[in-house]
């Protein structure tokens, strides 16, 4: 029985290890190899910012084990591509194989400056991935469009500390900063000429303003954004465009231009108003993709706002997409779109006016607690301290409330100051289907000092907007939305929508007049 069982394991010792000795006997490439795609597009990059990192597969769809004796970038060591090869980081490889029936990853990056080459502000750089020489050599393009930019970082010092902004200090005196910097005077017109750039936070300083040109685009890198400080003022000068291109308008996003980041919230900061800045002025602008849209605290103690907001989109706000405390803001034609929290949050108070407004929140990247719209006359910061402040008044007419959630409005008032507000020709979502506001007062929807009788409180979703999930909110031909308004009496700047299409009497209530959809 033990001669048997010895005889045995020899025999099975011999079978695994020629088994595996067939593993390491391959063939040379015949150039036959396939690949997941013919060219890699590594899609638009700024000049000297890395870009993602992108893969090709490659398969060996034969019955042979094989060996590629290169795979390489075409221009070698000098090229502006990055790759790695079967976990191996470079430009060339040499004798790299790969099983019968097997397949395997090459990941692709690049980092190109621009000013290395010439043609302009764009240029395209190409390249490709040679696998095997001569007759059997097969390639996959390389293709980035990469795009000069003014850049604008806080100061390196020589001990590699970062220039930093002070933000306030506790009770305690420690000192809150961030990394960031101020404007200087030449710094302070943005044009559309070029791309703009943000690393940190730009401030703008005391009686400077900030000019920002129509067309102009504005990126921020990750934990970055725009600060405007005490007497200072932001001055956003967009314009209606004709095309979908959106020529006009000034667009705030992050730095990442790839697809894959067209619509991911949270990649840069904030715009934070800060208290004391003034006379605001923000007119057709697109705010995508922050963790807060704006950030505006207080007012500067005059009768006009702090902030006018015309004409401009907020959306994909990771946080909230207009956070007002103690503010002073008057928007007409705007939507505020979808939120990881509140669209739209009037915290502790302040002076509101809303026209035509869209407050839509279809937030699917986490459950969503907050209503789109939040508003109250206190802030409580833990161990029994609550701050309070008159909310003097919130006037919303003309507006869509609207979201995923049942309730999207909620009120939320401390005694210890006023809660003023008023919707007049609203349509707002309200399904209080376990009957818990029955009786509150603050949601007394019958009182026609509060919610005006034109005001429509629906427990159904009658918007019909065109696309949620791509934050496209311009309502249809069948929404409840439509003709619902009082605008001949309002001011010019919404005799039109937000397209620019004029306003009929009754107009259509929200920021866009109502269109018939495509099937």
């Amino acid at each position: 029985m033990k001669k048997f069982l010895y005889a045995f394991l020899i025999f099975a010792i011999a079978i695994l290890w020629s088994s595996c000795r067939k593993d390491f006997v391959t063939v040379p490439s015949s150039g036959q190899l396939q690949f997941s795609k013919d060219t890699v597009y590594l899609d638009t990059i700024f000049t000297n910012i890395g870009s993602s990192t992108y893969n090709l597969k490659v398969y060996n769809r034969t019955d042979d084990d094989i060996r590629i004796p290169t795979i390489q970038l075409g221009e070698g060591e000098s090229s502006k591509y990055r790759l790695n090869v079967d976990g191996i980081a470079g430009k060339i490889f040499q004798d790299i194989e790969l099983l019968a029936n097997d397949s395997m990853f090459v990941f692709v990056e690049s980092t190109i400056d621009i000013n290395d080459f010439t043609g302009g502000d764009q240029f395209l750089y190409t390249d490709a991935i040679e696998f095997d020489t001569g007759g059997n050599e097969q390639k996959v393009e390389l293709v980035t469009l990469v795009q000069d930019a003014v850049f604008l970082f806080p100061q390196q010092f020589n001990d590699g500390t970062i220039e930093t902004l002070l933000l306030g200090v506790d009770d305690e005196g420690n000192e809150s900063r961030v990394e960031g910097f101020f404007l200087e005077d030449t710094e302070l017109n943005w044009t559309n000429e070029k791309p703009y750039v943000v690393y940190g936070y730009a401030a703008v300083g005391q009686n400077k303003v900030l000019n920002i040109e129509a067309g102009a685009r504005v990126h921020f890198h990750a934990d970055s954004g725009l600060i405007v400080g005490n007497l200072g003022s932001l001055q956003v000068n967009g314009v209606l465009s004709t095309t979908e291109v959106l020529e006009g308008e000034v667009i705030f996003e992050g730095d990442r231009l790839e697809p894959g980041f067209a619509d991911v919230p949270g990649q840069w900061g904030t715009i934070w108003l800060t208290d004391g800045s003034t006379n605001n002025n923000i007119n057709y602008a697109t705010i995508k993709n922050a963790s807060v849209g704006i950030l505006t605290e207080n007012s500067d103690g005059t009768a006009n706002p702090t902030l006018t907001l015309n004409n401009s989109k907020i959306y994909n706000s990771s946080s909230v997409g207009l956070l007002a405390r103690t503010g002073h803001i008057e928007a007409n034609n705007t939507v505020i779109g979808s939120a990881g929290q509140a669209s739209l949050y009037l915290n502790l108070g302040g002076r509101y006016t809303f026209r035509h407004c869209t407050f839509a929140n279809y937030w699917t990247n986490s459950f969503r607690v907050f209503p789109t719209v939040l508003l109250d006359n206190f802030l409580d910061i833990g161990n029994g301290t609550v701050f309070t402040a008159d909310l003097v008044q919130a006037n919303f007419s003309n507006c869509i409330i609207d979201g995923t959630n049942g309730i999207e409005l909620f009120l939320d008032k401390n005694n210890g100051a006023e809660l003023n507000y008023n919707f007049t020709n609203c349509l707002i979502k309200f399904n209080d289907f376990n009957n818990r506001f029955n009786n509150n007062d603050l949601y007394n929807f019958s009182n026609d000092l509060i919610f005006d009788e034109t005001t429509k409180i629906l427990n159904s979703d009658v918007f019909d907007f065109k696309d949620t999930a791509k934050n496209e909110f311009i309502i249809g031909a069948d929404s409840g939305a439509n003709g619902i308004g009082n605008t001949p009496a309002m001011p010019f700047i919404i005799q039109s929508d937000i397209l620019g299409v004029p306003r009929t009497n009754p107009s259509d209530v929200g920021a866009y007049n109502h269109i018939t959809f495509d099937d």
